[in-house]
C-alpha cells in the first residue's frame, strides 16, 4: 500500500513538470498575448514549467517581444539564420529540461487549454497528437476552401507513402515524453515543413505508442505556409522519409 502511494506520488510530480517549445517567425505581432495564456494556464497547473520561444530569425521584433517578459520560466533561442519549423522545433525540444515537452504553434489556433486532455492521455502513450481531422474535433473557425482541401488530401497521400496511418500529421500541437522525443528530433533531417510527418515515421520505426486526438481548432490569419508551392515541396518530401528509410537512415527502438 505504502509503495503504491509513494509510486502515485512520483507519478504526480512527474506529470506536473513540462516545456513547451514555440517555434516563431515574424510573430511579433501575437506571440506577447500567446505567451500571457500559455503561462498563466502552466502557472495554474504545474509545479515547474519553462517556454522556449524559437525565433527562427525573425525579420521583425519578435526576440525584443519577448525579451520583455521578465519571467524566469521564458527563454528564447534565436536560430542565426532562417532555417525553418522543424529545425525550430528540433533545438528547443533538444534544449528542454522537463520530464514532458509540448511543440504548440505561436498562433494558438489549438488553444493551450487542450494540453489538459493530452495529460491524461500521456500516461499511457509516449506522444500524444492533436488532429483536426477526427470526427470529435472542433473546428470552431475553418480554413480556407483551398487550405481545407488540402488538409483532407495531404493525410491520404502520407499515409499511402509512408504508412503512419493518422488522420492529421500537420497540426502544430504535440506532446511527447522528453526522453523520447529527444531520441527521435536526433535523427531528424526536415528542417521545415514536413517535419512533422518524418518524426512520426521515425517514432513508429522505434515503437513508439502514439494517439491522435480531437481537439478545438480556430483557423487564425497570417500562416507563412504557400498552399501550391510548399504543398509540392511537401509531398516530395514523402518520397523522401521512404528513401531515408532505404538508406538506414533511421533506426529502430
Amino acid at each position: 500500500m505504502a509503495i503504491a502511494t509513494f509510486k502515485n506520488i512520483l507519478s504526480s510530480l512527474w506529470r506536473m513538470q513540462i516545456s513547451v517549445v514555440i517555434p516563431a517567425y515574424n510573430e511579433a505581432k501575437r506571440i506577447e498575448p500567446t505567451l500571457k495564456k500559455i503561462m498563466a494556464f502552466l502557472g495554474s497547473r504545474f509545479n515547474k514549467y519553462e517556454i522556449i520561444v524559437v525565433d527562427d530569425c525573425s525579420k521583425d521584433n519578435t526576440s525584443k517581444v519577448v525579451a520583455r517578459f521578465k519571467n524566469k520560466n521564458l527563454r528564447v533561442l534565436r536560430n542565426k539564420k532562417n532555417k525553418g519549423k522543424g529545425f525550430s522545433v528540433k533545438r528547443g525540444i533538444l534544449n528542454s529540461k522537463y520530464s514532458l515537452v509540448l511543440f504548440s504553434d505561436s498562433d494558438l489556433a489549438t488553444p493551450i487549454e487542450e494540453l489538459d486532455k493530452f495529460m491524461k492521455l500521456i500516461k499511457k502513450y509516449d506522444i500524444v497528437i492533436a488532429s483536426r481531422n477526427l470526427k470529435e474535433s472542433d473546428i470552431r473557425i475553418k480554413q480556407p476552401f483551398f487550405r481545407q482541401f488540402m488538409g483532407k488530401t495531404f493525410p491520404l497521400l502520407v499515409n499511402l507513402i509512408t504508412g503512419v496511418g493518422f488522420k492529421d500529421t500537420q497540426c502544430g500541437f504535440k506532446l511527447f515524453k522528453t526522453k523520447i522525443a529527444k531520441k527521435i528530433v536526433k535523427q531528424q533531417t526536415f528542417e521545415r515543413f514536413s517535419f512533422d510527418v518524418e518524426i512520426l515515421f521515425i517514432a513508429r520505426k522505434m515503437g513508439c505508442k502514439i494517439k491522435e486526438a480531437p481537439v478545438v481548432w480556430i483557423d487564425q490569419e497570417g500562416s507563412t505556409v504557400s498552399p501550391i508551392k510548399d504543398s509540392f515541396k511537401m509531398l516530395i518530401d514523402l518520397f523522401k522519409i521512404r528513401f531515408n528509410d532505404l538508406r538506414g537512415k533511421y533506426k529502430g527502438g
